[in-house]
């Protein structure tokens, strides 16, 4: 049995993916009426939402404080294997959120034989909240969440970063990326969730940059996969 499988760990994350669900509808019912309206499309929304946030990043995120603006279980479990696959041991997470992908994350760190999680969150009550449901999973020990501005928060990521996930203010997408960049280990994983921004993706297809990427199955969620090559 793994920690993913175990009745402790699957009660949790069924009973907080529903809260997510319940939390996030209203929110994802905008979204897609934005998208649908005559003349839109998720290029327009997409964009128009980046040159919100370049204008007031901290103001646009916490307009959605009480959102958990969750990954999907699939999306999770996909997580847990892409650690578990790479023997991460050193974790960063940038938009912890409520915690429901770092308890996926912690998860496979355990399941790995241990490592540290490094999360940065914007909300003390997210953070709290985050902090919480870690504790109920047991795995608090291996996660911190910081609270904050990721660009100041992840400065110091204590080491060599085998997984990054990104998924947070979608104009901070390349600023964290260049942030964690160099503590990047060749092999180690990068997902990003909702990777519209196109400085970001541009960013990781450029072979230049170090990187083999690719978009994920669900183009509409904008997720995104690369591997740090050097």
């Amino acid at each position: 049995m793994t920690t993913l499988t175990s009745p402790r760990f699957a009660e949790l994350l069924a009973v907080l993916h529903q809260d997510a669900e319940r939390s996030d509808r209203d929110h994802v019912a905008e979204m897609m009426a934005a998208i649908e309206a005559p003349g839109a499309s998720i290029d327009t929304v997409v964009a128009d939402l980046l040159a919100q946030e370049r204008a007031d990043y901290p103001a646009t995120y916490r307009a959605r404080a009480g959102n958990f603006l969750a990954v999907s279980a699939d999306y999770g479990r996909f997580l847990y294997a892409m650690a578990r696959a790479c023997a991460a041991r050193r974790i960063v997470e940038f938009g912890t959120s409520m915690g429901i992908s770092t308890l996926y994350l912690a998860a496979a760190l355990r399941d790995n034989g241990g490592g540290t999680l490094i999360g940065s969150e914007m909300e003390p009550a997210k953070v709290a909240r985050a902090e919480d449901h870690l504790a109920r999973a047991g795995l608090s020990d291996l996660a911190e969440i910081r609270t904050g501005d990721a660009l100041e928060t992840l400065r110091d990521v204590g080491g060599t970063v085998d997984l990054l996930l990104i998924d947070g203010a979608f104009s901070l997408y390349l600023p964290v990326l260049k942030l964690v960049e160099p503590h990047l280990r060749p092999g180690s994983v990068v997902v990003a969730e909702n990777a519209f921004d196109p400085d970001y993706r541009n960013h990781v297809r450029d072979s230049r940059n170090g990187y083999v990427s690719l978009a994920l199955p669900d183009s509409r969620r904008g997720n995104d996969f690369a591997v740090r090559l050097a």
